[in-house]
Order: C-alpha cells, then sequence, then structure tokens
C-alpha cells in the first residue's frame, strides 16, 4: 500500500499556555497519522514554555522559540511566525493552527482527500464551529451580500500545497510588513481566490474557532475597522498590479467614502 504523504500542521503561540495542550493534543489524535507538528513559541510570559516541555519527548512535535524581537503588530507577528515555521517544514501540505483553537479528529484526513481528488486546487478552507463562553455552532459559508469578497475563514481553518506558499511568497515577499492590519489568512484567500483561482471551500465544520467577541479595536463602523477594509483594497490592488477590478463595486465605494470621512 502505497505511503500517504506527510502533512505539516504549523502552531503560533503567544501567552495561550492554558489551551496550548488542547490545540497539540487535536493534532495528536488525527486519524491521519502522516504528520509533522511544528510549534513557535512568540516570546511568551505565562506557563507555554512549561506546557511544550512537556511535549519534547514526543517524535512527531518540533518545538521553536523566536528569538527576534517582537514588532507588537499582531497580524505581523504571526505572519512572521508561521513563515519561519513553513521555511522548517516538510510536508507536501501544510495546515495552518491558532493556539487557542484546535481541530476536530477527521480534519487534516479530509483535507487530505480534497488535496487528492481536485488536484488543480491548490488553498482550501473549511468551515470553522464557533465557541463562545456560551455555546458551540456551526458557521457556514455565506458572506454579506454586499461585500465585495468571499467568505474567508479563519487561519486556523486555511492548508494550502507546498508549492502554494512558494508562489504566494514570490508574489508577496515585497508586500509582507506593509498593510500591518491585513491578516495572513486573509492575504492567502485573497491571492488563491483572485489571482491563482485554485481556491475551494470543504463546507464541513473541522476546526473550533475560539471567538472572544469582536475586538474592540476593530469593532464595525469604527476608525480602524474602516481603515483595515482600506488597507484590504489596497492590498489586492498591490498584489494584482491593478489587474482587479473593483473601483465600481458598492462594498468599495462605501470603503473610499468612510475613509474620506475620517480625514475631515
Amino acid at each position: 500500500m502505497k505511503k500517504k504523504p506527510l502533512i505539516s500542521i504549523l502552531i503560533i503561540n503567544y501567552n495561550n499556555g492554558k489551551l496550548l495542550s488542547r490545540a497539540i493534543n487535536s493534532c495528536l489524535i488525527q486519524k491521519y497519522k502522516n504528520l509533522e507538528i511544528l510549534v513557535l513559541d512568540d516570546k511568551s510570559t505565562d506557563n507555554s514554555v512549561k506546557v511544550l516541555n512537556s511535549f519534547k519527548k514526543n517524535k512527531k512535535i518540533k518545538i521553536f522559540y523566536n528569538k527576534n524581537k517582537k514588532k507588537n503588530i499582531a497580524a505581523l507577528d504571526a505572519m512572521n511566525g508561521y513563515l519561519k515555521l513553513f521555511q522548517k517544514s516538510k510536508g507536501l501540505f501544510v495546515c495552518l493552527l491558532d493556539s487557542d483553537d484546535y481541530f476536530h479528529r477527521s480534519k487534516v484526513h479530509e483535507i487530505y482527500k480534497i488535496f487528492s481528488i481536485k488536484k488543480e486546487i491548490d488553498f482550501v478552507q473549511n468551515l470553522p464551529f464557533i465557541k463562545n463562553s456560551l455555546k458551540t455552532e456551526k458557521k457556514n459559508n455565506k458572506n454579506n451580500q454586499f461585500s465585495f469578497w468571499p467568505y474567508l475563514a479563519p487561519e486556523s481553518c486555511i492548508s494550502f500545497r507546498k508549492k502554494f506558499m512558494i508562489k504566494f511568497l514570490k508574489v508577496n515577499y515585497k508586500f509582507l510588513n506593509n498593510f500591518k492590519d491585513v491578516w495572513l489568512g486573509f492575504r492567502m484567500g485573497v491571492f488563491a481566490f483572485f489571482c491563482l483561482k485554485k481556491f475551494y471551500t470543504l463546507n464541513m465544520n473541522l476546526t473550533f474557532y475560539e471567538s472572544l467577541g469582536q475586538s474592540k479595536k476593530y469593532r464595525k463602523l469604527n476608525k480602524n475597522w474602516i481603515i483595515r477594509r482600506k488597507n484590504s483594497f489596497e492590498y489586492l490592488r498591490s498584489i494584482s498590479n491593478n489587474k482587479i477590478e473593483f473601483n465600481k463595486n458598492l462594498d468599495f465605494l462605501i470603503t473610499n467614502f468612510l475613509t474620506k470621512l475620517l480625514r475631515k
């Protein structure tokens, strides 16, 4: 029987010691067995290092510690962390996982099935279970009807072929430290959907996503929320060399109008 390819799971952690074991254990109990689990601790000040030390003897797990200066910009720190782990990964396929989230036991198995069947697809997002203090609910893939953007799942729902990241970095490398509010998962989804057109949504809820409610920083219609939406359009304009037309789109026009109001 042909051996299945190695799949890499990349985990970024910062001060999530209370939930870190849950994330790692959800990878260890996967139905799909040919895995490597790479964890980067981004200078945590809680008990995260102690938690990671408890997994050191497991040969599937490789632990790294960030020794570089943090930018203290969450989106950029997470992006740089994932890119460091990607460079050390050996899998043919890669799954991302934030340390406060965790996988359904069938997650990697189902992702592998999609990549095996759909050879033309480089990027797959599954749907999340949204968890909060009160309940856990299934998220669907429907977006606001006026939104320019497709539904883009959280980073812990993202998987891709290794060659996808190579293409992504070739185009995106010079923009990595720009658009500081635009998260890696969004960037990758936008690149796969608009530029490569090798984007696929698996309509299965396979990631448990820990929701703490909407961040006050990005509450709808506040200044940071508007700026991030504007930056998202500017990001797409940059990576597509102005080839994606959205100047007449209602979502863009509203975003542009709100941005101008901020300047007054």
